[in-house]
């Protein structure tokens, strides 16, 4: 017979955001007349920088001609791309990776899910708490954690993420062999400074771990003084895997293209010590398993990086930004306390009451929805997560409700 691997059933009920859609869904079906106004999921709203649809068009056009045509690319992603984003992202920032080792992708979300299948089941994972929920329903899936109770998997170690530490933890006491670190932080807004980040390096290279860096975010940092990459930091080229993604940095979500950076001096270790390097091993897995993204978005995506292109993608963040600013502003007013919203897209709100509860009366009150802290793990009940990503005329409506509804 056909056997399940049953560490599935192990998984909450659902996957947060469909928990959201399916609430979101129930209270439009009830209120057909009534604007929802979505600050929730963090998904981009502004159609993608000119230079992008431009560079969009002319390699579509390319692939209507015998002389251009293009069929299958290289699986880690063209030359031209990995080249760009060496050097802009990083060599230009005094940070060490070279076009080689990055890997081109649809998704840092399929990249950070995927990237664990390399390691033993066996290891310890650090996560943080509160969490983007793929980090910890990856390891779920892979049996990497014992049964959930009272809020959490047994067998994991749960970094906190507190108004007490500033939503940026040291490192654990106990030993951990595979870390996941977010900054500018999903959900909580939190940035995290270059001392603090040495420290996990630091730690890293101590425990003989890993830390895989999600820096999807890095474009919202305005603040020159923090870290855009963990390769800003010394030693990090052999403890650390980071993913970028133009999703949020170019509006890319409906187009897919992201990027995981495996430098060749980071190694993982067999059972008797001997070390491999992660490269290779990433290579592996995703020639065998990823066909590559398509030639037109490689394309979109170069553009980020021409003069024009950079331009229009710093509109396009400051855009944001100026959501954030005033979703914070007014938030505060309303006597919330809130973090987030200066180097990040998202304002994490303490809303005094239970995350779902509040959710909830957002979306009946005001048709705003929100996300609940408490679906990012249990450090995260009692607030609320709202996200910038949406029209500006939308978000000043949005506070208008939200006053109407609190005053209520």
């Amino acid at each position: 017979m056909i056997k399940l691997n049953e560490h599935y059933l192990k998984l909450q009920s659902s996957y947060l955001f469909s928990e959201i859609a399916k609430r979101v869904s129930a209270y439009q079906a009830a209120h057909p007349d009534k604007k929802i106004i979505k600050l929730g999921i963090g998904d981009v709203t502004r159609p993608l920088p000119e230079a992008c649809i431009e560079a969009f068009h002319k390699a579509a056009e390319e692939m209507a001609s015998i002389e251009t045509f293009r069929g299958y690319g290289p699986e880690q992603g063209y030359a031209f791309l990995r080249e760009k984003i060496a050097a802009a992202d990083f060599q230009d920032r005094g940070a060490d990776i070279a076009a080689d080792e990055i890997f081109i992708s649809d998704g840092a979300k399929c990249d950070t899910g995927n990237i664990q299948e390399i390691f033993a089941t066996d290891i310890k994972i650090a996560i943080p708490d509160p969490v983007y929920p793929v980090y910890l329903d990856t390891n779920v899936m892979a049996g990497r954690t014992g049964t959930f109770k009272n809020g959490r998997y047994n067998g994991i170690v749960y970094i906190e993420l507190t108004r007490e530490n500033g939503f940026v933890p040291e490192p654990p006491k106990e030993k951990a062999d595979l870390i996941y670190l977010c900054f500018p932080n999903n959900p909580t807004g939190a940035v995290i400074t270059k001392s603090q980040l040495s420290a996990w390096v630091e730690y890293a290279r101590k425990n003989k771990a890993l830390i895989l860096y999600d820096a999807a975010y890095e474009a919202f940092l305005r603040d020159d003084s923090l870290p855009r990459s963990i390769y800003e930091i010394e030693g990090a080229r052999e403890v650390a895997l980071e993913f970028r993604s133009f999703s949020k940095t170019a509006g890319f979500t409906g187009t897919r293209c992201a990027f995981t950076v495996v430098p060749k001096s980071c190694k993982a270790f067999t059972e008797s010590g001997e070390a491999y390097p992660l490269h290779s091993l990433w290579n592996r897995r995703h020639t065998t398993k990823f066909n590559g993204v398509s030639y037109p978005v490689q394309r979109a995506a170069e553009a980020v990086y021409s003069e024009k292109g950079m331009v229009q993608v710093k509109e396009l963040i400051d855009y944001y930004l100026k959501n954030a600013a005033l979703i914070r502003k007014e938030i505060s007013a309303l006597g919330f306390e809130c973090i987030g919203g200066e180097n990040s897209p998202y304002i994490w709100i303490d809303g005094k009451t239970d995350s779902w509860a509040f959710f909830d009366m957002l979306l009946e009150k005001a048709g705003v929805v929100c996300t609940p802290g408490a679906g990012f793990g249990k450090c995260g009940e009692g607030y609320i997560r709202i996200s910038a990503f949406n029209n500006y005329e939308d978000v000043e409506e949005a506070m208008q409700r939200i006053k109407q509804a609190v005053a209520i």
